[in-house]
Order: structure tokens, then sequence, then C-alpha cells
């Protein structure tokens, strides 16, 4: 009896949920996990309230969060379960740069941090870590934040990262990629009119002028980082 209850115990998943509003990553990345002997997605979905919905029912080993969410964004979900779960360690898998959001995203409750466009073994090396409550960033941001922890500094006052939202510094930094208001509609899943509010916000917060000194200031900030 107890060896067959060792060699469950041995051969137990993992549970799964991944948040992410693209069908195809969802599938894309379950097909990923559930291909491992240790790891099982129990479950999808596609916007924080979907998620909230899935955890009052589950309480699953780890959830997986994209920062590009519809409506709430990762950063702000990722707070509400840390408020109302302490327990479930989350890993953002995002295709955002990991020098901008990782930090936040670790500030917020998140135990790990990783793009989209790692290969599969450092994604499973990720999940893993993170399921044992190990911490997750690649090499040089973890080098970065050490560095301003040690050398006691602080964001810049007047930079994007300390002034701007979550979602402001999204949309300020894909404006500064080169992308239109639409484009970056689209890649968000709101509105053209939303976007233009946040660059309504973001001008009024960086005190730029227009549109031009909008994108110039964009570019140079994204080039510069």
């Amino acid at each position: 009896m107890n060896k067959k209850h060792n060699i469950t115990k041995r051969f137990k998943k993992n549970k799964i949920l991944i948040v992410d509003d693209h069908p195809i990553v969802r599938k894309g990345l379950s097909q990923l996990i559930n291909q491992e002997e240790d790891l099982i997605v129990a479950g999808e979905a596609e916007d924080a309230q979907s998620a909230l919905d899935f955890l009052k029912k589950i309480k699953p080993d780890l959830a997986i969060i994209d920062i590009s969410l519809k409506g709430i964004d990762g950063i702000e979900l990722i707070k509400k379960i840390k408020e109302r779960y302490q327990d479930i360690p989350m890993l953002v898998v995002s295709m955002h740069d990991e020098s901008l959001f990782a930090e936040r995203a670790l500030r917020a409750g998140a135990k790990g941090y990783i793009m989209k466009q790692e290969a599969i073994e450092k994604m499973m090396e990720a999940i893993r870590k993170v399921i044992r409550g190990e911490f997750y960033i690649s090499e040089n941001v973890s080098a970065n934040i050490v560095k301003k922890f040690i050398d006691g500094k602080q964001v810049e006052k007047n930079s994007p990262l300390e002034i701007l939202s979550d979602r402001e510094l999204e949309v300020f930094h894909l404006i500064g990629e080169g992308y239109k208001t639409r484009q970056i509609a689209d890649m968000l899943h709101v509105s053209v009119k939303t976007v233009e509010s946040y660059r309504s916000n973001i001008k009024e917060k960086l005190n730029l002028k227009n549109a031009t000194e909008l994108i110039k200031h964009a570019i140079h900030w994204v080039e510069g980082k």
C-alpha cells in the first residue's frame, strides 16, 4: 500500500492555469505543458474575470499570466490573486520586454517573468522553479535589480517607469516601437478610443504638448532604455 502511494505521489501532476487573451497562444502553451509528465493544464482563461471565476472552483499549483489582457491587465490581476489567494505562485509569460515589466510584476506578487520567445526548455525551467517556490527572472534583469538595491538607486523621478500606470507604460512602449493607434488597439484588444485616452493621459503626465512630441519621446526612451 505504501509502495502504491509513493508511486502515485511521484507522478502527481502539478495543475496549471493559463491566462492569456490569445487562443492560439493558450493552445500552444497547453500542448507544450501537457507533454510533460509532471505538469497538466487544469484551465484556461482569456481575461482577469474568467481567471478569478476559475480560482473560485479550482486552486492550481501555478498561474501563468500574460500582461496584455482585455479589461484588467495582468499586473492588476496578479495583485488581486495575491490578495485573495496568497499561496498560489504566479509566473508572467509575456511578449513585453522583461526590463520594463519584470520588477513591476514581482512587486505585484509574481514569482517569475519570462518572455514568450524564450526556448521551450527555459519555459519549463521557469514553470518548475516557480512551482517550487523559487523566483525566476533572467540573469541580466536579476543583476540590474540587485545592483539597484545595493546602490540604493531609485527610478528617476520623471521617468515613464515611475510616472505611468502599467497599461500606460505598455502603450508608451508600443508607441516607441513604432506602432500606430489602431495597431495598438488591436494588440491590446481594446478600442481605438481607449488607446487615444491612454495617449492623452501619457502626454499630460509627461508634460508633452502634442502627438509629435509623444512619438519622439517614446522612441527616444525605447532606444535608450
